[in-house]
């Protein structure tokens, strides 16, 4: 297991308890009541940690090389009834946007969401999660062909932004998610958005319009990352702790903000360390949203969402 730099402390009484064991299954000394000590400064370490993360922190968490991703949800949460479909019928499939569509008990669900990689390989087929033109079309195309069957769309969002290469500006970036944007605040069945990691500009407003929007506890949702906030203002990366601080992008920034409707809790550690807790959370939420969705008509849908994103921000007439 990966630990990242605050969570050090969790490592060496990890390894403390783990040579206590070895040692008291390797000899005859009796190490029951150090084992237990050990197990019990472990958790309460666990406990002030998490309890106590920075913004930076919790984007550190985000981005953990454990963390589960959108497929992971899926199979968890359809199995073998998650059927994906591809493409955009214009320019071709992307890799880093996938959808399709998958059940739920009896309950038909069209998921939609950005795809990273496991490993060198995986990431440059999937393009770190970065979709193209291509990509926000696809999942358009698969949202109106959730609404011409009355399928409610779920999407989940992890994405340090859209492609920014020449080729994707070329083929109308900024248009395929301006479109989708304009396009999810009209759709007529209920859309539940779901942040579980990367929250980042455009590419996570592609796909996240919805009437429920939930964010995990340890995701983080900004029009820009910490990184890019310093490299601009500072000329630097360095201050992105600072940057961090600033965007208010956590979970309960987002929230107090009203960007986010709710947050989903994350098990303690962040979403890797229990993935299966993590899975049900994700699933019985997605289940609860749908419930008090479902039984609205598309006219009350596109009203109720529309006057949800027209009353946010501060402004003056």
């Amino acid at each position: 297991m990966e630990y990242l730099e605050f969570e050090l402390p969790i490592k060496e009484l990890e390894e403390q308890f783990e040579k206590a064991c070895a040692i008291g299954e390797e000899s005859e000394v009796d190490v029951t009541d150090t084992c237990k000590q050990i197990k019990k400064k472990l958790k309460e370490t666990k406990k002030e940690i998490y309890k106590n993360l920075t913004p930076w922190q919790r984007v550190q968490l985000s981005r953990h090389p454990s963390r589960p991703y959108t497929l992971d949800y899926i199979d968890a949460i359809c199995g073998e009834s998650f059927l994906e479909l591809h493409g955009d019928r214009n320019v071709k499939d992307d890799k880093a946007m996938i959808g399709g569509l998958g059940k739920i008990g009896d309950q038909s669900f069209m998921f939609i969401g950005q795809q990273k990689g496991y490993n060198t390989k995986t990431r440059q087929y999937r393009n770190f999660g970065m979709a193209n033109p291509e990509g926000y079309r696809k999942a358009l195309r698969l949202m109106k062909s959730a609404e011409k069957f009355e399928i409610p769309v779920v999407t989940f969002i992890d994405t340090p932004g859209a492609y920014p290469g020449l080729e994707a500006e070329e083929r109308g970036q900024g248009e395929a998610i301006a479109r989708n944007i304009l396009e999810m605040t009209r759709l007529k069945v209920p859309v539940i958005v779901i942040i579980i990691g990367e929250g980042a500009s455009g590419g996570a407003l592609g796909i996240g319009v919805g009437d429920k929007v939930l964010m995990l506890e340890n995701a983080w949702y900004s029009v820009i990352s910490p990184e890019n906030c310093s490299s601009i203002l500072w000329r630097s990366w360095d201050q992105k702790e600072q940057a961090a601080e600033a965007l208010k992008l956590t979970a309960k920034d987002s929230v107090s903000l009203k960007v986010v409707d709710e947050i989903v809790k994350e098990p303690l550690g962040g979403a890797h360390s229990d993935r299966k807790t993590t899975f049900k959370t994700v699933r019985d939420q997605i289940v609860a949203s749908f419930e008090e969705l479902k039984n609205l008509s598309p006219e009350e849908l596109v009203e109720k969402r529309m006057e949800k994103y027209a009353n946010m921000g501060v402004f003056k007439d």
